[in-house]
């Protein structure tokens, strides 16, 4: 093999192995990629059915319901619309009624949000720029909409 035809076929063989890097990042990044929704957005029906998401606003007054085990039930809202949540584990400390919170799992097929993991905010000035964001917009709706 001639110098020539060696380093065209190490030029292609690291290229070859630099796209095939590049398709097993770009796919565990896919993979792992996670949308945050509103429950406006999700009654809406703009929420995936099959695919993890986060949901993120306050736990809605009253709506914490402690089963046997571990398995809780409460409902998430932007002021707007509320979406119910379950979820088995061990919540955080800071989870409360009224408190900023947001869930990652899947919605069922029967509009219920199965949380495989709750985070609550961590002190009284925090909330994910997202869910502010979404509150803010919710609570302008609903002001235009009782103006209406």
């Amino acid at each position: 093999m001639k110098p020539r035809h060696k380093k065209i076929a190490i030029i292609t063989s690291g290229v070859t192995a630099l796209c095939v890097a590049a398709i097993l990042v770009l796919n565990a990044f896919q993979s792992n990629l996670v949308f945050f929704f509103t429950p406006t957005q999700v009654a809406a029906n703009e929420a995936p059915v099959d695919k993890r998401f986060r949901i993120g606003g306050l736990v809605e007054m009253g709506s914490i319901q402690r089963n046997e085990g571990l398995t809780v039930k409460f409902a998430v809202t932007d002021t707007a619309e509320v979406i119910p949540v379950v979820y088995t584990g061990i919540l955080p400390d800071l989870f409360n009624e009224g408190k900023g919170v947001v869930a990652q799992g899947r919605l069922s097929a029967g509009g219920i949000f199965e949380a495989d993991e709750v985070l609550a905010k961590h002190d009284e000035n925090y909330m994910p720029p997202e869910a502010a964001m979404a509150l803010e917009q919710a609570a302008e709706a609903k002001k235009a909409a009782l103006a209406q």
